[in-house]
């Protein structure tokens, strides 16, 4: 018996167009984490043309959270540098829109709430480096179980950019001492999706009390010989939504991903 057509093989997403034409059609609205080996994965921050400007700036002083990778036209929904044959309306899993700071609903397509004069920005992701870091036999927790990475909210602030402000969210993968150094030199060449971590350790020092209950994602253990290592996360602009209370914006679901049409390797530097 052939399997249903509507039952998703997450093993055949090997490329960015599969895994993009999977969101289109409803199939995929799950995490993105370990699909499409090689190609970089992308966070999704969609606002009004009045506002665009003040989320640029803020992405341009704020680097490391919001490295950009792409911007629309005003009312396009093709990102042409990462993939221009995309469509940010349908080929993310799922997307969260957000009024006056709330979040009020989920959401796996755009159509019904698209407007002419939406900006969108397409910002590295650290499932990108992940592969790398697979690769140089660099554990990956959240993948090796299947969850969605755990994210934070640090007490550490963004610069300010308009009326964009809000607090820094990292991304969290459990390391062993000797991985860890691997890990930084392996992240470190990848400055256009987060680059190398921002904080090791002692999570309590930039504001994180629970590691078992993230913010966003799902926990994972950590075993008593690893080290939390933390990473600048895409998921920031989220934190920015609740504190700055903009009117209106659209981001993708956390762990949800935009993959691109960009490889990993012409992301790399060094």
């Amino acid at each position: 018996m052939q399997d249903s057509p509507h039952v998703l093989d997450r093993n055949s997403l090997l490329t960015a167009r599969a895994t993009r034409l999977a969101c289109r059609s409803g199939r995929l609205t799950e995490q993105t984490s370990g699909l499409a080996p090689g190609y970089a994965q992308a966070n999704l921050v969609v606002l009004p043309r009045g506002l665009a400007g003040d989320f640029l700036l803020f992405c341009q002083r704020n680097p490391k959270p919001c490295p950009l990778l792409d911007v629309t036209e005003p009312g396009s929904a093709v990102p042409c540098r990462a993939a221009p044959e995309s469509d940010l309306r349908t080929d993310l899993p799922r997307y969260r829109v957000w009024r006056d700071g709330r979040l009020v609903e989920e959401l796996t397509d755009l159509n019904s709430v698209w407007q002419n004069d939406f900006v969108s920005f397409v910002i590295g992701c650290s499932f990108t480096f992940e592969a790398a870091l697979l690769r140089a036999a660099v554990p990956v927790r959240h993948i090796e179980l299947g969850l969605n990475v755990p994210m934070y909210r640090t007490n550490i602030a963004c610069q300010r950019a308009g009326v964009f402000h809000g607090p820094l969210v990292v991304s969290m993968r459990p390391l062993k001492p000797a991985d860890v150094v691997r890990a930084v030199q392996i992240t470190s060449r990848y400055p256009a999706v987060h680059g190398a971590p921002v904080h090791i350790g002692l999570p309590e020092q930039i504001g994180i009390r629970d590691l078992t209950q993230p913010d966003f994602g799902d926990p994972v253990p950590i075993a008593a010989d690893e080290l939390p290592v933390f990473w600048a996360c895409g998921v920031t602009p989220q934190a920015v939504a609740m504190a700055a209370r903009p009117p209106l914006m659209i981001t993708h679901s956390p762990g949800c991903m935009f993959v691109t049409d960009l490889r990993d390797e012409e992301l790399a530097v060094g």
